[in-house]
């Protein structure tokens, strides 16, 4: 995980029965370059209120950190949903490199527990 001492990541990182899941309720994106895979995202609309989005997750190939894919694709999703308005994410509070690149990205902070930091971004 991207700023984490170890290998790992959020719940079911590595499932493929969650991630095939994910794709069949059309909540999983790709992030492609040509017919290459970068990475992916998973993306919740709010049931009460169509304008507001979760970010449930996004991830790079490690092979492609620090090449711009990560901010350039959280980018682009936001202006595939145009009619979003507000946009919500969560991320630890220990990595200090997800939190500085959803602030770069103009998500601003709203509140936080013992072990998230919860975000949002008005479009």
């Amino acid at each position: 995980m991207v700023g984490a001492d170890e290998v790992g990541g959020p719940p079911n990182y590595d499932s493929e029965k969650w991630h095939k899941k994910m794709m069949l309720s059309h909540n999983l994106y790709t992030i492609k370059q040509e017919d290459y895979l970068i990475g992916g995202a998973v993306l919740f609309q709010d049931k009460r209120n169509k304008e507001i989005m979760y970010v449930g997750r996004i991830f790079i190939d490690p092979k492609e950190y620090k090449k711009g894919f990560g901010l350039e694709s959280m980018k682009y999703i936001e202006k595939m949903f145009p009619k979003i308005t507000t946009w919500r994410l969560e991320t630890p509070v220990w990595n200090i490199r997800t939190n500085s690149f959803y602030k770069k990205l103009g998500y601003l902070e709203m509140y936080r527990d013992k072990e998230s930091v919860y975000y949002q971004k008005e479009v």
